[in-house]
């Protein structure tokens, strides 16, 4: 079995520093976000915070699955432990689902008793400006992630996106307010989004839960079929029970082949 290399290598590699920038960044915007939140006092930029925990929570998860999966495999690990990176894109789906729930919560009890709002100009600079930071970071960490195969990093990128475009959906929102001074349109916006942000966060569940399970991967297979075919021997006589099982961005896979 290979050596581990130093724990100083795994981190200088490419994929963890990125997850290293995901995480921290999570950090800064979310204490914008709760500055933002305590000088308007809407529930709409609450939400925006609410997701902004469960970035830096999945954040630091993520990079933790990322430490671990570029781990080599082991007497114990035979197909290394890229699994890992499956089992923190499922937690983070089912905190961003949580987060949701929590924000629907969090508008419906602000529309039975509603407060009212301050300094919505500065509030809505300081969403804005995390908006572009979480869109730009979700953008490179999707591209990495679907480049070198790496669900952990997929899913952070999927998720800073949503949070980007949920923000700015609140954005618009925001700007309705203030034009039309309709504060309960605050509330509104919070349990619109928050559905929205639920609906992701099921749909990171889901794929990561079907990666544990080793669901079938069609067009993964259709692929490995076209290079078999690409390259195929005379002496090929058939192949069957093809299967395919992924560890992260390591792909395992098994056939039977028939020759003379």
């Amino acid at each position: 079995m290979p050596h581990s290399p130093p724990p100083t290598a795994i981190i200088h590699t490419p994929k963890v520093r990125l997850q290293i920038v995901v995480a921290f960044v999570g950090l800064v915007l979310l204490g914008a976000k709760l500055w933002a939140y305590h000088l308007t006092n809407s529930n709409a930029i609450l939400t925006d915070a609410l997701e902004s925990i469960v970035n830096v929570v999945a954040g630091f998860l993520g990079l933790y699955s990322l430490v671990l999966a570029a781990t080599p495999r082991d007497a114990n690990h035979p197909y290394g432990h890229g699994k890992i990176e499956f089992i923190s894109a499922s937690i983070e789906g089912l905190l961003i689902a949580i987060a949701g729930a929590s924000m629907i919560a969090k508008a419906v009890w602000g529309l039975l008793y509603p407060q009212p709002l301050a300094d919505l100009e500065i509030g809505t600079i300081i969403i804005a400006i995390t908006a572009a930071v979480n869109w730009l970071l979700g953008a490179i960490s999707r591209q990495y992630g679907t480049r070198h195969h790496s669900p952990a990093l997929s899913a952070s990128g999927k998720h800073l996106q949503s949070d980007a475009y949920s923000t700015l959906g609140i954005l618009l929102g925001l700007l309705l307010i203030y034009i039309s001074n309709w504060q309960v349109l605050d509330n509104v916006i919070a349990i619109i989004f928050g559905a929205m942000i639920a609906a992701t966060g099921y749909g990171i569940l889901r794929q990561s839960i079907g990666g544990i399970m080793d669901e079938a991967d069609t067009e993964l297979l259709k692929t490995l079929i076209a290079l078999m075919q690409q390259h195929r021997r005379p002496n090929w006589i058939d192949i069957h029970n093809l299967r395919v099982i992924k560890y992260g961005n390591v792909l395992h896979i098994d056939c039977h082949l028939t020759v003379p």
